[in-house]
């Protein structure tokens, strides 16, 4: 009984010994070669980058396209003329979307379920370039024959054409370029040929294929 008892007690003895051992530090140790004399320690940062504890508006670097001329750009701009932009909205006279779609001119394009368009974005793009691609092949020649004119002190180009004849129809652009301006049409709020042909001149609108049976298609 008395052998097994001390047995209990020498084994934990040993065993936490050798583990002191093994951990106390070596007494060779060159404290030499951890010291920290000499060394510049001194890591203060500027003012203006030290923001703990301060009140500062952090502006976000938010980076915006600038799409200038490109077909992009006349997209856009003519987007937010209609509607500034928005997809989803339907004006007094029930035209529908980004670009403002009369149902007439969809049923054109081959969509006849105006509720399903407007809440499709992509199909209403494809509208849109279906559209132009159309009045581009309606107005080809009037294209082809006033661009680079001044009608009214407007300087006639592709893109305000093709601007003015979704505003009005390419009938109506006709009217206007071959009565060189006294066939000037205005929409239900007021907004002329003559005005898209000003405010949408000057945009590449070369990517526009004109084709007579265009449609959109997803």
């Amino acid at each position: 009984m008395i052998k097994n008892s001390v047995k209990n007690v020498l084994l934990p003895f040993s065993i936490c010994l050798v583990m002191a051992l093994a951990l106390y530090p070596s007494s060779t140790l060159n404290s030499d070669l951890y010291s920290t004399e000499g060394l510049n320690l001194d890591y203060n940062i500027s003012a203006d980058l030290a923001l703990v504890g301060e009140e500062e508006d952090i502006k976000p670097n938010i980076f915006t396209p600038h799409l200038g001329k490109s077909f992009e750009g006349f997209k856009e701009a003519l987007a937010f003329k209609e509607s500034r932009g928005d997809y989803f909205t339907v004006n007094t006279l029930g035209y529908l979307g980004k670009y403002q779609f009369g149902s007439e001119t969809l049923k054109l394009l081959g969509i006849y379920n105006p509720n399903q368009f407007l809440y499709n974005p992509e199909l209403q793009e494809k509208a849109f370039v279906a559209n132009a691609s159309r009045n581009k092949w309606v107005l080809r020649k009037d294209i082809k024959r006033f661009s680079g004119k001044y009608i009214g002190g407007v300087k006639i180009t592709e893109s305000g054409i093709l601007a003015a004849a979704h505003l009005a129809g390419p009938g109506s652009v006709k009217k206007y370029l071959r009565s060189y301006g006294s066939n000037n049409f205005a929409d239900a709020y007021g907004t002329t040929v003559k005005y898209y042909m000003k405010r949408f001149s000057g945009y590449d609108t070369s990517i526009i294929e004109p084709n007579k049976k265009a449609k959109a298609r997803l």
